[in-house]
């Protein structure tokens, strides 16, 4: 340890170098945190939010978008930020007003979603899960957007036939996939019918945490989606481009 001087205030303490350095980096932490009101906005992933959606309507939508990326952000199962900003900017370049969610959860994509649509465009919302909706349906009410999204409680593959046997097909501008992976094939099939030519369909989770490029990783889920991404690779009805951000999101521009 002589190689390396930690202050004689380190000695006395009589901590393990290391905790030393933890307590000492805290204690500065503190200080630099009550000098700088904006510290926390600076290194806190939740408000950093709030700088996606500043070109939004109004400030409250910034607010509850972070607010709802925060309430389940510990449980990993939310699109990252900048997934939800790239759907949002994709709904723009398309100039959407007609699109679908497959996997709402707690409503974070889907909020990015309809805060772009025109108020004469709607989502078609689509979760199994009866919690997950209400929680989702609290944040559309808070950021005023309620009256553009249609949710659809069910299963996701059952709401899609509906649509397509009410003679919606080609109708839709814009889809977004985030929900069980071993139906996703299913999911795509059937958007494909509902979204019109030109039209972007996304699937998320494409990499899953890389284990699809793992030739060692074989259980289901990961063999499911691994010859999906291969498939759609392949497939002379769509364009692809596959994104690493987030877990990787699979973009398909049908043809």
């Amino acid at each position: 340890m002589d190689r390396y001087w930690v202050g004689e205030d380190a000695v006395a303490s009589g901590l393990p170098v290391h905790m030393w350095f933890w307590r000492t980096g805290v204690m500065a932490i503190s200080r630099l945190s009550a000098s700088l009101p904006n510290f926390t906005t600076m290194f806190c992933p939740m408000l950093e939010n709030q700088r996606f959606y500043s070109n939004f309507a109004r400030r409250q939508h910034r607010c509850v978008v972070v607010r709802c990326r925060f309430f389940m952000a510990l449980l990993h199962f939310l699109v990252s930020p900048d997934q939800a900003q790239l759907l949002a900017m994709l709904v723009q370049i398309l100039g959407a007003e007609r699109c679908i969610e497959v996997g709402v959860y707690t409503g974070y994509s889907s909020l990015a979603v309809a805060l772009v649509l025109p108020e004469s465009g709607f989502l078609v919302a689509c979760e199994r899960d009866a919690k997950s909706l209400e929680v989702a349906k609290k944040y559309y009410e808070l950021a005023g957007v309620s009256h553009k999204v249609s949710v659809r409680h069910g299963l996701a593959s059952d709401t899609l036939h509906s649509l397509i046997l009410n003679g919606e097909t080609c109708s839709y501008d814009f889809a977004f996939v985030d929900a069980e992976k071993r139906m996703n094939e299913e999911y795509f099939e059937l958007l494909l019918q509902l979204v019109r030519v030109g039209g972007v369909i996304v699937i998320d989770n494409v990499l899953w945490h890389g284990k699809v490029a793992d030739p060692m990783v074989n259980d289901m889920k990961t063999i499911s989606i691994r010859n999906f991404n291969r498939r759609l690779m392949g497939d002379d009805r769509i364009s692809t481009s596959m994104v690493p951000i987030g877990d990787g999101i699979l973009i398909c521009r049908k043809r």
